[in-house]
């Protein structure tokens, strides 16, 4: 393993790889950290930084399980059946399921925000699912892990044959979603629309997987234009607002 590295270390291809292999794992691990923040963030506030560090701590677990069965996910993506005219794989049916769970799941915390009056300035992160234990938060994030991780390294290996770049990749992709996690958390939780838009994304990722299940290739990097300018939009949006706040209070 270690000669193999030594190796990779002359090889600027395998640098080039590396370096864009670790751009699309921490790409693929932005849709997994809102659901962690967004969901961690109903616990109550002593429990929520010990939750993220287990769920991250959990997405890197399954993330090197799974590169150690590297033919096994392979074969994930050979046909099972053949239903409409379009063939199925384990993988387009993990998918399908992840899709419909996170669809499920945004919609259900969409719902509990505007019902417990979030656009108002309460905090939705201590209203809609109250009582919410650390179990199943974990149990919850366990399930999109699957999914996720399973896209990650299925892209990875689309990318490289090289398995000690796979888990140097991963491996740092996580290290910084661990290393975020929680001022992410705090800011969604500081500002409540941030919360709806953070649930729009998980609604529009939920969909993209549903339909690339179903054999409907949707292009990334539409998907994360999208999300970007939308942020950028209510980053624009929280600007006005302070600054009109500041205008207030220098007023008489």
């Amino acid at each position: 393993m270690f000669e193999e590295l030594l190796v990779l270390a002359r090889d600027p291809h395998a640098w080039a790889a590396l370096a864009t292999l670790v751009v699309m794992e921490i790409v693929l691990g932005i849709d997994n950290l809102i659901f962690i923040s967004i969901l961690t963030n109903k616990l109550p506030e002593h429990q929520r930084s010990r939750a993220r560090k287990i769920g991250i701590g959990m997405a890197v677990i399954m993330r090197l399980a799974l590169l150690g069965t590297v033919a096994f996910i392979v074969r994930l993506t050979q046909p099972l059946f053949e239903l409409f005219g379009h063939t199925f794989s384990w993988r387009d049916l993990i998918l399908i399921a992840g899709g419909l769970f996170l669809i499920w799941k945004a919609t259900t915390e969409i719902h509990d925000s505007v019902g417990n009056g979030a656009g108002h300035g309460a905090e939705p992160s201590a209203a809609g699912t109250a009582g919410l234990s650390v179990t199943s938060a974990i149990g919850q994030i366990l399930v999109l892990d699957i999914v996720f991780s399973l896209d990650s390294i299925i892209t990875a290996v689309g990318m490289t044959d090289d398995i000690p770049i796979m888990i140097i990749a991963v491996v740092t992709a996580v290290a910084l979603m661990l290393l975020a996690a929680d001022p992410l958390a705090r800011f969604i939780g500081n500002n409540p629309t941030i919360v709806m838009l953070a649930l729009g994304f998980l609604l529009m990722i939920g969909g993209t997987l549903l339909a690339e299940g179903m054999g409907v290739k949707i292009p990334k990097g539409y998907i994360y234009a999208a999300m970007a300018f939308s942020a950028l939009i209510e980053g624009l949006n929280m600007m006005s607002r302070r600054a009109q706040q500041r205008k207030a209070h220098r007023q008489p």
